[in-house]
């Protein structure tokens, strides 16, 4: 093998085993081979076939069958949880600890441009966590997710359902504003979504409530569009997850207000939540 090439197979088989998922294949040595290979090749004298010589009237004998040399045993990877299981298997978590490992992140290229990294604000073993897919430029300024304009409507939200802010966690996928409030691109993602499942994972929340695309297809694993599965109830380790319309979404198209009110109200049943009376 090209020795750049065996350098960087080694390099991943070494990161794979630190993350406890090899072995992939036991090293043999070409010395180990050949003895193996001897070892499995009928005994004969290596000047045999000039001592002997065969008169031209005896018969031809067939030569016996070629013995391919034993091949290396293979050892099956040893079984261990995925990325994901193992961020969420992490004892004795809290939201702290999961912001301290989360430090002053450079995981991905989002944290060039951010003011602030934001984390999560909320109510540390809350029933009820809406998740969205990333902060915009007031989230970046002031640091906590959901304060702008489609973070005022939230409120109203989280309100209308006979909750306050501090009743309920709100977080993001991603903790640093992508430029120009794009969707978060899939790498940054899969970079930032392990300490969403932690911070999930460490709530231990009654009920999910996903605004927009990005997190549900992020939290369900799929590319559907969020049309597809909106308002639907969804099982997540445990937790009972449901998917809405953002706000922003709101924001530029009210007349869908009325069905993520529908949506609110089944979570609300989930919780034996009243409306608040107006």
């Amino acid at each position: 093998m090209d020795p750049a090439k065996r350098a960087r197979v080694e390099d991943w088989l070494e990161y794979a085993d630190d993350l406890g998922l090899g072995p992939y294949f036991r090293d043999r040595s070409m010395p180990e081979v050949a003895a193996a290979a001897a070892a499995a090749t009928p005994n004969a004298s290596p000047s045999a076939p000039a001592a002997v010589k065969k008169s031209a009237s005896a018969p031809a004998r067939p030569a016996p069958p070629a013995v391919a040399p034993p091949k290396s045993p293979i050892i099956p990877p040893v079984a261990a949880p995925s990325l994901f299981e193992v961020a969420e298997r992490v004892e004795g978590d809290t939201l702290e600890k999961i912001r301290q490992d989360l430090g002053e992140c450079t995981r991905c290229r989002l944290h060039k441009a951010r003011t602030h990294i934001v984390f999560g604000v909320g109510n540390a073993k809350a029933q009820l966590v809406f998740v969205g897919e990333g902060p915009g430029h007031d989230e970046d300024v002031q640091g906590e997710p959901f304060v702008g304009r489609a973070g005022k409507l939230l409120t109203q939200m989280i309100e209308a359902m006979g909750l306050c802010r501090q009743d309920v966690y709100i977080c993001n996928v991603v903790k640093c504003r992508p430029p120009e409030n794009r969707l978060p691109e899939k790498d940054e993602i899969a970079m930032c979504s392990p300490f969403l499942v932690r911070q999930l994972a460490a709530i231990q929340p009654k009920v999910i409530c996903c605004l927009g695309a990005c997190a549900a297809q992020t939290l369900l694993a799929t590319n559907q569009g969020i049309s597809r599965f909106r308002g639907e109830w969804f099982d997540y380790r445990g937790a009972k997850l449901i998917a809405t319309y953002h706000p922003a979404y709101l924001l530029r198209n009210p007349n869908a207000k009325s069905e993520v009110w529908k949506d609110l109200q089944k979570v609300m049943a989930v919780l034996g939540l009243q409306s608040k009376k107006r």
